[in-house]
């Protein structure tokens, strides 16, 4: 048994706690054993919007914010319908929230945000990122990520995600004062240090590998999809331009200008 003196620690996940990082986690945590935020509060991503503003380097620029719009379960059960809390968020934003879930729950593998930038050809259907179809994907996602965090059992359960739900201004200044940034630093030269094991166990090493495999495999299938959904999306838009040219033929042809307007509409072509 170790000395009381000494500083006591944890293992959780392969990741060394002291004390006082546990303390600090439960600090950040309104414990609820057995709730979930989902279960107190409903949350969407109700709407996004373009807005314009200054950036960093004081130059102008355009990007997207998103409405998210919380109502306590509480007062709808007891009849009321009380309008919803509502704030706007940035993507930038939902990055550092689950950036710091990832420092302070590292044994929870915490869910994905959706893409920031188009990354296929068929995504591309706008030069920016403004695109519609685009931004309402993103909405969606952003509102699947908030509901899978607000739903499991420790995460949801987090003051710093309340925070972001529920303070618009204040909020970055809250969460960088809880110092994520400089843990995720230490854990970075923390994991580097185990690639420095003389005897690592046979067991890690095996998963290592295998884990390896199995991501090297799962992008090369990713990349083979990305290749067949480039080429189908290159036969859409070809064909998609074969209703403008019926239209046009059919304006031209006295005969069969009847057949062709037809023909647009049996095939269902733009």
């Amino acid at each position: 048994m170790a000395d009381a003196g000494n500083k006591e620690s944890a293992t959780i996940g392969g990741d060394e706690f002291t004390n006082t990082e546990l303390e600090n986690n439960k600090n950040n945590t309104m414990v609820q054993e057995g709730s979930t935020l989902l279960r107190r509060m409903e949350i969407s991503v109700a709407e996004a919007e373009k807005r314009t503003g200054k950036n960093t380097v004081n130059m102008q620029e355009i990007f997207t914010v998103y409405l998210i719009e919380t109502r306590s379960i509480d007062a709808i059960t007891e009849g009321h319908n009380p309008a919803p809390d509502s704030l706007w968020r940035r993507y930038s934003e939902f990055e550092i929230l689950r950036n710091y879930l990832l420092v302070t729950y590292p044994f929870i593998v915490v869910p994905p945000l959706p893409e920031k930038r188009a990354e296929f050809v068929w995504h591309k259907l706008s030069a920016d990122n403004m695109d519609p179809d685009f931004v309402e994907r993103r909405r969606v996602g952003l509102e699947n990520f908030l509901l899978r965090v607000a739903s499991h059992s420790v995460l949801s359960n987090d003051k710093i995600l309340y925070h972001f739900l529920t303070e618009e201004h204040r909020w970055k200044e809250v969460v960088y004062e809880t110092g994520f940034q400089a843990k995720a630093d230490s854990r970075i030269k923390a994991l580097s240090a185990t690639f420095r094991v003389k005897n690592p166990d046979k067991r890690f090493t095996e998963m290592k590998h295998y884990s390896d495999e199995l991501q090297s495999l799962t992008s090369q299938l990713l990349r083979v999809r990305a290749r067949v959904a480039d080429r189908l999306y290159g036969v859409y838009k070809v064909h998609g331009n074969y209703g403008r040219v019926f239209s046009e033929w059919s304006a031209l042809e006295k005969e069969m200008g009847d057949s062709l307007t037809v023909c647009v509409a049996v095939s269902g072509l733009p």
